[in-house]
């Protein structure tokens, strides 16, 4: 599994990826941002989380530098020791939430994604 990002016509680069990027740029390739590691920009805890998600809930907004690019994403900290300005790298995960406790049909989404883990 990738975490996959586009770079548009243009140079720029967005996650999650869009049919159009900046301007209206097509999108001419993507990139795997689970190889690169990333720069903690702000962060947050939650203790009032939604059904199935783990309390407390680390969520952290990092910066990465692809190529002199600065692409950012919004996830889940591995741990709750997480500090501005830390490294991390994206590590994948096969449940963010679990899937029987929500309202939706377990079979009907990917409960699988990425948690950022200090480096």
């Amino acid at each position: 599994m990738t975490m996959e990002a586009i770079r548009y016509e243009d140079g720029s680069i967005g996650y999650p990826g869009h049919p159009r990027g900046p301007g209206g740029a097509e999108p001419a390739e993507t990139i795997d941002l689970s190889e690169y590691t990333a720069e903690v920009v702000t962060w947050t805890t939650s203790t009032a989380t939604p059904p199935g998600v783990r309390e407390p809930n680390t969520m952290a907004i990092v910066e990465f530098d692809v190529e002199g690019e600065s692409v950012r994403a919004l996830g889940q900290v591995t741990t709750d020791d997480v500090e501005t300005g830390d490294e991390v790298r994206p590590v994948h995960v096969d449940e963010l939430r679990e899937p029987g406790a929500g309202i939706r049909e377990p079979d009907s989404q990917d409960w699988d994604g990425y948690r950022f883990e200090p480096v």
